[in-house]
């Protein structure tokens, strides 16, 4: 009879112990690969975790913005993976459907995804500032504080006049949570691979370091939209550079005055005592007057060789400009044009 009565609880035991391993393991395996993630969307939720934050501000981002349902579940994995010490900052793409497993995973490892920075058409630091660090977690006034610093500056051997050359204009894959130093050094990077030693000599034939070879290249930019002349603008400048000749770039006087809504230049802005009024001095102003793009750097590189010291906007407003080898032939070709000006009423 005793033995019977072992039996059965034995059996039962077994049986209650079945169950509650079932029991289990199956909440585990919900906890672990059950959905957790953006329940009511359809869309990926981008996660920006701040450089040193903790778990406490991931999970409750997490959660108040609706990318988990159940918290609890995800805590419970976050912890057994060591994920709650272990936080990295970053950007992250959390996929609608996802298990808390491979949630957890992914934050832990840092798998973020990159982050497009873009810049062009820059002619100040504060807008290159402003531009560059739009898409990243490195606010403006850190970058530009940087851009500011002349001590700093002379690590990358430029100076404040110059740093601008450092950057090329481009698109560039980089990760959010870039600081502000780790931008400087991916641009010089950047700035290495693009001078290859090819470039390098093509600079070296004309005369120019690279930094002038940037100066030059932002004035040629400055001054017309149609690439397929480029290159023989920097001609003129060239030829101006190698004769002496003071650039007379307007662009410059632009630059000078620091008003970039001036369409026509006059006698108030070449008047201007600045280093960068190419009117009143000759030789290349201290640095780039905005940031030249590959192709206008590429148009100084692979200038045109020519006898061109002059040339002017045409007067159809078409954006391409008429040269010209004599000062006469410039000032019929400057009358025409000074001509439609008027007429445009563009003062």
């Amino acid at each position: 009879m005793q033995l019977e009565k072992r039996k059965k609880f034995m059996l039962v035991f077994l049986i209650a112990g079945s169950v509650l391993t079932i029991s289990l393991s199956f909440y585990f395996y919900q906890v672990f690969f059950s959905p957790n993630t953006l329940w009511e969307s359809k869309e990926a939720y981008f996660l920006e975790i701040p450089t040193g934050a903790v778990y406490s501000q991931v999970a409750n981002q997490l959660y108040d913005e609706k990318v988990i349902n159940e918290a609890l579940s995800f805590s419970f994995v976050a912890k057994i993976l060591g994920y709650q010490e272990a936080v990295k900052s970053g950007l992250y793409r959390i996929e609608p459907n996802m298990n808390n497993l491979d949630l957890v995973r992914m934050l832990r490892a840092g798998r973020q995804v990159p982050v497009q920075g873009t810049f062009n058409a820059i002619r100040t630091k504060e807008e290159l500032a402003k531009k560059f660090t739009a898409n990243l977690e490195v606010s403006e006034a850190q970058f530009l504080a940087l851009l500011q610093d002349s001590v700093y500056i002379r690590g990358f051997e430029f100076e404040e006049e110059t740093i601008l050359s450092l950057f090329i204009p481009n698109t560039y894959e980089l990760w959010w949570n870039t600081s502000a130093t780790g931008l400087f050094d991916r641009m010089h990077e950047e700035y290495q691979k693009f001078w290859t030693e090819e470039r390098k000599q093509k600079a070296a034939a004309l005369g120019l370091s690279q930094k002038e070879i940037s100066t030059l290249a932002s004035i040629v930019q400055a001054e017309s939209q149609k690439s397929d002349e480029l290159p023989r603008i920097a001609g003129v400048y060239l030829n101006r550079l190698r004769t002496g000749m003071p650039l007379q770039a307007d662009p410059t006087l632009v630059f000078a005055a620091g008003d970039f809504t001036i369409k026509r230049v006059t006698a108030k802005q070449m008047a201007i005592d600045s280093p960068y009024n190419t009117y009143k001095y000759t030789g290349l102003p201290p640095g780039p007057i905005n940031l030249p793009d590959i192709n206008s750097l590429n148009a100084v590189l692979n200038a045109e060789t020519h006898d061109y010291l002059y040339f002017c906007a045409k007067e159809d407003f078409s954006g391409y400009h008429s040269f010209a080898v004599s000062y006469n032939e410039h000032l019929n070709n400057a009358r025409r044009y000074q001509k439609a000006l008027n007429t445009a009423n563009i003062y």
